[in-house]
C-alpha cells in the first residue's frame, strides 16, 4: 500500500491578498511571486472563499507546525511580521515552542525539537 505524502494545504479567507502578504512577511520574506508560496517544498495555497468567515470560528481544530532549526531567528522574524503570539515561547521536554495566529485567526507553530544522541 502506498501511504500518500502532503504536499501542500488550502487556506481559504475572505482577503487573499492581505494574508498572502502576510505568510510572505512572517515564513517566506524571500518568496517571490503569486501563486502557491513555497515553504521549503510544502505549498500554501492561498484563494478566496465565499463560504467562510472573515476569522475562523474553530482554531485549535487543526494547527500547522513548522519545524525549525533556528527556533530565535525563526521568532525574530515573526515578531518583525507582527505574529500575534497566543502562547508565550515555552520550552518543554520535547524541545521549544510557540503558538501564534494569522490575521484570519488560524493557529500556527514554530518548534524545535531537542536532538536526542
Amino acid at each position: 500500500m502506498t501511504t500518500p505524502k502532503p504536499g501542500s494545504i488550502l487556506l481559504g479567507t475572505t482577503r487573499p491578498a492581505e494574508l498572502r502578504d502576510w505568510y510572505r512577511r512572517a515564513l517566506a520574506p524571500g518568496y517571490q511571486g503569486e501563486g502557491p508560496i513555497d515553504l521549503g517544498g510544502f505549498l500554501l495555497v492561498i484563494e478566496q472563499r465565499e463560504d467562510v468567515q472573515p476569522r475562523n470560528g474553530e482554531p485549535g481544530r487543526m494547527i500547522l507546525n513548522f519545524h525549525v532549526d533556528d527556533f530565535d531567528a525563526v521568532e525574530a522574524q515573526l515578531r518583525a511580521a507582527g505574529a500575534d503570539w497566543l502562547v508565550p515561547v515555552e520550552d518543554r521536554s520535547s524541545g521549544r515552542f510557540g503558538t501564534f495566529a494569522d490575521p484570519d485567526g488560524n493557529y500556527l507553530q514554530i518548534i524545535q525539537f531537542k536532538q536526542h544522541a
